[in-house]
């Protein structure tokens, strides 16, 4: 090992500019409240079109996990005081737009939507287990929840594929439009 490379590494293994354990459980706390408040305000956008319609039911279904998802975040906010998100009301205004939006083109772009949301949080609740788990023992609680929320999650999509997402006018466009405002939003929310 160099003098130079001495510089640039901790005892603890960290680079300059890595997260610390604390900062870590914090943004990912932070953008998990983020993400399923913004789930509720989609489907609660979606229902403001279609909660009359055949798929009123499925969505309210949908919509009711991301509810009590939310509480647990809302939950782990409170009692491990993490500050959350300052897009909050920002994502109030979008995650509702979205839903509505998406319903507003009709029932396929709606679970189009849907389908594109939850792939990105498979590959988002996915890469924090891992790093959970690399941490040791002491976050198997918040790995245990994520790993629940990824699997509900993944049901979501599976039922907006089984909804016709895949049938929607201009899926692929609209997949990936929505996938890319997902990630940035998450990029933003565990910052911000």
């Amino acid at each position: 090992m160099t003098e130079n490379s001495k510089t640039y590494s901790s005892k603890d293994g960290r680079l300059p500019g890595d997260l610390s354990r604390k900062q870590l459980i914090e943004r990912i706390i932070r953008v998990d409240q983020a993400g399923e408040y913004g789930a509720v305000r989609i489907y609660e956008g979606q229902l403001s079109v279609l909660g009359k319609s055949d798929k009123g039911p499925v969505i309210r279904n949908m919509l009711a996990q991301e509810v009590d998802h939310l509480d647990t975040f809302n939950k782990m906010v409170g009692e491990r005081r993490v500050r959350p998100t300052a897009l909050m009301p920002l994502w109030h205004l979008a995650g509702f737009a979205l839903g509505a939006g998406t319903a507003l083109l009709g029932e396929k772009a709606a679970m189009a939507c849907t389908v594109a949301v939850e792939e990105v949080i498979d590959e988002h609740y996915a890469e924090q287990i891992k790093k959970l788990d690399r941490m040791g023992g002491d976050e198997k609680d918040l790995s245990k929840t994520c790993e629940q929320f990824r699997k509900d999650e993944l049901a979501h999509r599976d039922t907006g594929l089984e909804h016709g997402a895949e049938q929607a006018p201009g899926y692929e466009g609209l997949s990936a439009l929505i996938k890319t405002g997902s990630r940035m939003a998450i990029w933003l929310s565990e910052r911000i």
